[in-house]
């Protein structure tokens, strides 16, 4: 577990650049459209959010270019420019796109990022692209991404797979743990539905399921990719119970899924680590600021904090009664009163969207609290 002084400052702030983009994503948070909206933040605001973000001092947080697409702003590289000036790390967040993301454009990239993320929704091109459409452009995003990958490490530059899990996809994921693992990214992060923006339309794991690709991404993790979630913290709940041994019997998907990872990966390496994590969640070491300058607790969290066009993105990360009692897990129902609450917490996306509760129970989750919990380590 980390020591990042979380209830200081944020490990990962987003900042959604814009909201064009050249894809149209079935689950898209943002709603992504082909034009910039007339009221995104403008050059020199976002150079004044970068100065107000070395207010948190060092080490800064990681600043988190996304959109949309980064790359539909002209200012872009003048905007990572000043970042680095300041001292603070960037990672970037584009679409898949020739026109904007070919290997011109990468070598542009390179020293400037401290790594990339790209989406793989498939390990087919038939399940991806119907996931991940084009808007402004007929490409096969499928094979336009993996090529992307593979320029990536010819160019050198780090780069994370990030993938959104649903009923469609789910019995695709230890094939696309492969294509993650063999095109040498540093990590995989797995997205797990939140029904907002486009994703309405689409249908998210049940609970059971939920829990048994956790399970499976445990297994996963074993092969030397770091495994991360975003909206499934109950995986670091499943990360201390298997470390302690713990051993689980799933409803089926887990073996199923398990069963297909040894086939093509083999058995892990002997000597693998066990995986660890940073207990972040909506609001605790994450914070979100949209193209228009609002504040919210993450991009799948729209609770609106304040816009960086009158606050100050310190002031309102330490002082917001929302994030404090966020950070206090100060929850209702089985995440207020369960032993893990201050590692996972919960969703407090998928409770504010299923339940109108952003300090609810995290509806995904089938875990039932110890009575009298002992803290967690």
């Amino acid at each position: 577990m980390s020591t990042w002084p979380l209830n200081e400052k944020p490990v990962l702030i987003f900042y959604e650049t814009t909201r064009a983009c050249p894809l149209a994503c079935r689950h898209c948070r943002a709603n992504a459209i082909l034009k910039p909206l007339p009221n995104e933040l403008m050059t020199q605001e976002a150079m004044k959010l970068i100065d107000d973000i070395t207010g948190f001092g060092k080490p800064y947080p990681v600043l988190i270019l996304t959109g949309g697409d980064p790359l539909m702003r002209e200012d872009i590289f003048e905007i990572m420019d000043y970042a680095k000036s300041q001292g603070i790390p960037i990672a970037l967040s584009p679409a898949v796109s020739t026109k904007l993301l070919n290997e011109d454009v990468l070598r542009e990239i390179k020293g400037r990022v401290s790594s990339v993320s790209i989406s793989l929704d498939g390990a087919e091109a038939r399940t991806h692209n119907a996931i991940r459409k084009t808007a402004l452009e007929p490409i096969d995003v499928f094979k336009t991404t993996l090529r992307v990958f593979d320029v990536f490490r010819a160019v050198g530059i780090p780069f994370q797979v990030n993938t959104a899990v649903m009923k469609m996809n789910v019995r695709e994921l230890p094939r696309i743990f492969k294509i993650v693992h063999d095109h040498g990214a540093t990590a995989w992060e797995v997205f797990f539905l939140i029904r907002v923006g486009r994703a309405m339309e689409l249908e998210p794991l049940d609970p059971w399921e939920s829990e048994d690709v956790v399970q499976f991404l445990y297994e996963a993790s074993m092969y030397g990719v770091q495994v991360r979630t975003v909206e499934a913290p109950f995986f670091r709940r499943v990360i201390i119970q298997r470390n302690n041994g713990l051993s689980y019997r799933g409803m089926g998907l887990y073996e199923e899924l398990t069963s297909e990872l040894r086939k093509i990966m083999g058995e892990p390496p002997k000597n693998a680590k066990r995986p660890t994590f940073t207990p972040t969640r909506d609001g605790y070491g994450i914070i979100f600021i949209s193209s228009e300058g609002n504040i919210y607790p993450s991009g799948f969290l729209p609770l609106y904090l304040g816009n960086v066009r009158k606050d100050n993105i310190v002031r309102v990360y330490r002082e917001h009664p929302v994030l404090m009692r966020i950070r206090e897990a100060n929850f209702n129902g089985r995440c207020g009163i369960c032993e893990f609450r201050s590692i996972c917490g919960g969703s407090r996306a998928r409770a504010y969207t299923e339940l109108n509760d952003p300090f609810g129970e995290d509806p995904a989750c089938v875990y039932k609290p110890t009575p009298n919990p002992q803290p967690t380590p």
